[in-house]
C-alpha cells in the first residue's frame, strides 16, 4: 500500500471566505473514501483540490509524489480521473458516446482531427462494456438520460487508467433505477484489485457503494472526523454534522438515515 495523496493543514480562502480549513488527510491506495457533509461545507472544494484544479491556500497539498502549486499540473491531472457534472457540460452535445470516452485519452473534449493508437480504441471500447455503454456507443451526448450521462462521465473519467479517480456525487439528481445501476456498477468497480485509489462526493449515505472502506465528514470547511465507514457512519456522528437528528442504520452494506423519532 503506497500513498496515493496527502494534504497536511490544508486551508483555502476565496474572495475572503475561508472554504476549508486545517485539513489534514492521508489517501493510500487501496483506500476507498467517501467525503460526506452537508451543503456548503467545502466537499467539491477538497475534491476540487485533490484534481490539482485549484491550489490551497495554505498548507501542503501532495498528489501522487508531487506538490500542488509546485508541479506541472498539466502533467499531474492525466493521471487523476475526475468525473463531475462541470466535465459532462463539456462535451459537446453531438458528440458520440464512443468519442466522449476515446477523446480522454487526449485530454480533449469533442473529437476532431486528432488520430488514436488502436490500444486506446481498444481500451475505449473495453470500457464502455465495463460501463453499460456498449449499446449506446453509437448515440449522441445530447441524447442521452441523466443516468447514461453519469456513466460516460465515469467511463471517461477511468479511461486513461488513473491513479487516483475522483467522483463529484456520481448518483445525484438520478432516478431510483438509475441510481441503483450506477451504485452497482461503482461498488463492482471498488471492489476490483486493480482499481486505483477512490474518492467520492455524496450528501447521501444512501449513495455509498458496499465496497467503500472509510469517510471523511466535514463540517462548515472543518474535518469533523475521519476513518473507517463503520466507526463513522453513525447516528450520533451524522446528527452532529448536519444538525438535525438522524437515526443511521445499515444493511447488507448500504447505509440508510432518517429523521429521528
Amino acid at each position: 500500500m503506497s500513498t496515493v495523496a496527502s494534504l497536511q493543514s490544508v486551508g483555502v480562502t476565496r474572495n475572503g471566505r475561508e472554504l476549508l480549513s486545517d485539513i489534514n488527510w492521508t489517501i493510500d491506495s487501496q483506500d476507498r473514501w467517501v467525503i460526506l457533509g452537508p451543503n456548503g461545507a467545502g466537499k467539491t472544494t477538497l475534491l476540487t483540490l485533490l484534481a490539482s484544479l485549484m491550489h490551497p491556500t495554505t498548507g501542503e497539498l501532495m498528489v501522487l509524489d508531487e506538490q500542488v502549486g509546485k508541479t506541472d499540473v498539466f502533467e499531474l491531472r492525466p493521471r487523476v480521473g475526475f468525473a463531475s457534472s462541470a466535465m459532462a457540460k463539456r462535451l459537446p452535445r453531438s458528440e458520440t458516446v464512443r468519442d466522449a470516452v476515446l477523446t480522454a485519452a487526449q485530454a480533449v473534449t469533442g473529437r476532431w482531427r486528432e488520430e488514436y493508437d488502436d490500444i486506446d480504441i481498444r481500451r475505449a471500447e473495453r470500457v464502455l462494456g465495463e460501463w453499460n455503454l456498449g449499446e449506446l456507443a453509437d448515440r449522441t451526448v445530447g441524447t442521452l438520460s441523466d443516468g447514461e450521462l453519469k456513466r460516460v462521465q465515469i467511463a471517461r473519467s477511468v479511461m486513461t487508467d488513473p491513479e487516483l479517480l475522483l467522483l463529484d456525487e456520481p448518483a445525484g439528481s438520478l432516478d431510483l433505477g438509475g441510481r441503483e445501476g450506477v451504485i452497482a456498477l461503482l461498488d463492482q468497480f471498488a471492489a476490483w484489485e486493480g482499481a486505483p485509489a477512490m474518492v467520492m462526493v455524496t450528501h447521501h449515505v444512501e449513495e455509498i457503494p458496499p465496497s467503500f472502506t472509510h469517510v471523511l465528514l466535514l463540517h462548515e470547511g472543518h474535518v469533523y472526523g475521519q476513518g473507517p465507514l463503520d466507526e463513522w457512519i453513525t447516528s450520533e456522528h451524522l446528527t452532529s454534522v448536519f444538525d438535525t437528528p438522524l437515526t443511521v442504520t445499515r444493511q447488507d452494506g448500504r447505509f440508510q438515515a432518517r429523521l429521528a423519532s
